[in-house]
């Protein structure tokens, strides 16, 4: 268990919060053992949130002040407590997601207006505590049900130097061997510089408990676990954990999530820990936003065609996708990075995993060329090579695609290019399109397809121009996938369709549902 206190090393970082948290009015309250002559000045406040636990309803505050005489007066405030209840409230040491004992006994919080109010000058142990310890304590605060059910907490928050800062990041956990299953992770930044982590996920089977773990490396490159945080609860999807070390016992904090080289698994449960149900990069290993997309055209087996994207970390390296439609199922099929162009033939450079059959995907990380020279995503674009998918690992000979990339990407004659459209806007009502098959068409239904780039040479100003999944107006539900620059009014949008993309989309504009027009995926 952590000590009691930390004073000392969290004093500066306090008198921080505290400026920011404090109320600005010194107020005099009711006599507390002054005289009128001589009152009771109440000179700091600060506030903490108390969240709902068991009952979605109740939640509130509570509010310390520091009292003239050296005396904390800490109040409680709770919205939608049942009339006619008492519910005991207490301060625990740690934080809320590591449980603590008892240090504290707070004022019953009164059901029929929600509050309660004790001043206080030790904790229940006897030992002296000011409002200046009690800002850095090492706790929290659970307000419980009733006294006969103590197990029932229907709020809870942390206080001190567990308070959060109000900073934090969220990484995507997506879906991987149960359907259905993702969510997200989001890391909170204490006051003492640690880290709550809050796993929320969606569909997670009824009783179900899956444990979950920060591992090492990214999650194409899996690795050992570095932290484990604390199971997933079924019913609800959601796992608090604190962190301030690795499972090696090393500190690890807040500002340490940011930069880790990691990826979060959760599990089906722990007998089965072989089958994950979500996952997510986190740290450096976060994607950009920033992508590169090329071509595979089809080569010595008719059909098999696709893509190969490159999407940035914020490391520098690359998560390289390669993406193909019409593989036999059951085939393995190797791929690589060669040197020169697809005309030219060359070595390898760089191997990538190989493509299922199954599913016509491949995913590699990559950070370095097969003999060691670093390689990431700002060479990409400027590296003289191509890109072979083989039959099989038997016959290497048999190319099933090909595409050239980097600084050769305009010396692909396979390139699946598509139409470039000119859209411009008839005032508020329509979207006008030029180009294809269009001649000053208003609104006109478009069919895309698969692997093929398109361009929309915009000059809509005042009409964002927007890829969607639903026709609706507003930035919600944007499709990303392929699309860059999407909701300009003027410049180029392009989209490079994914082979996975839905059979419907939609251009809309943000603001006006009359510009709008269905987009028609086919292979």
């Amino acid at each position: 268990m952590k000590s009691i206190l930390k004073i000392q090393s969290l004093v500066m970082i306090l008198s921080i919060f505290m400026l920011l948290s404090c109320s600005d009015d010194d107020t005099v309250s009711p006599p507390m053992g002054g005289t009128p002559e001589n009152p009771i000045i109440v000179e700091e406040t600060i506030t903490y949130d108390l969240g709902a636990v068991a009952v979605a309803d109740i939640s509130g505050k509570a509010i310390f002040k520091k009292n003239s005489d050296n005396t904390t007066t800490i109040e409680l405030e709770l919205d939608n407590t049942p009339s006619g209840g008492q519910h005991p409230a207490h301060i625990h040491i740690n934080t809320a997601a590591e449980g603590g004992a008892i240090a504290l006994t707070l004022g019953a919080v009164d059901g029929n207006t929600g509050m309660s109010s004790v001043t206080i000058a030790a904790l229940d142990d006897g030992t002296a505590i000011s409002f200046d310890e009690l800002v850095v304590f090492d706790g929290y605060i659970n307000v419980h049900l009733s006294t006969e059910d103590l197990a029932t907490i229907v709020a809870q928050g942390d206080i001190g130097q567990n308070a959060l800062t109000g900073v934090s990041k969220t990484y995507d956990l997506n879906e991987k061997a149960a359907p259905g299953i993702e969510g997200t992770v989001t890391f909170f930044e204490r006051i003492n510089g640690e880290a709550l982590s809050l796993i929320e996920l969606i569909n997670t089977p009824e009783g179900g408990i899956h444990p979950a773990h920060i591992h090492n490396n990214s999650a194409i490159e899996g690795g050992g676990i570095a932290i484990s945080l604390n199971p997933i609860d079924g019913n609800t999807g959601i796992s608090k954990t604190n962190i301030d070390m690795l499972d090696d016992g090393s500190a690890f904090s807040y500002s340490d999530v940011l930069v880790f080289d990691g990826y979060i698994n959760v599990h089906l449960s722990a007998e089965e820990l072989g089958t994950i149900v979500a996952q997510g990069d986190i740290g450096q290993n976060e994607l950009t936003g920033m992508t590169t997309i090329y071509e595979l055209g089809e080569k010595d087996a008719p059909g098999i065609s696709g893509m190969a994207t490159f999407y940035e970390r914020k490391s520098g390296e690359a998560l390289a996708v390669l993406e193909l439609m019409n593989t036999p199922a059951g085939g393995i099929h190797p791929a690589h990075i060669h040197e020169n162009d697809a005309a030219t033939g060359g070595p390898i450079a760089l191997s990538f995993n190989p493509v299922n059959g199954d599913t016509g995907s491949s995913m590699t990380h990559i950070d370095m060329l097969d003999d060691g020279t670093l390689f990431g995503y700002g060479d990409v674009g400027s590296f003289n090579g191509y890109i072979n998918v083989h039959l099989s690992a038997d016959n290497l000979g048999t190319i099933v695609a090909q595409g050239n990339i980097g600084s050769n990407k305009d010396d692909d004659a396979s390139s699946g290019s598509g139409e470039t459209f000119n859209v411009t806007n008839q005032g508020a009502s329509a979207y006008i399109f030029n180009g294809g098959d269009f001649s000053n068409e208003s609104n006109p239904d478009l069919t895309l397809k698969r692997g093929v780039t398109y361009e929309f040479d915009l000059n809509t100003p005042g009409h964002p121009f927007l890829i969607k999944t639903t026709q609706s107006t507003g930035t919600g539900d944007t499709y990303t996938d392929g699309v860059s620059n999407n909701g300009a009014v003027d410049g180029k949008v392009t989209f490079t369709v994914p082979m996975d993309a839905p059979d419907s989309l939609f251009y809309i504009c943000e603001i006006h549902s009359s510009m709008s027009g269905a987009i028609t995926i086919v292979d």
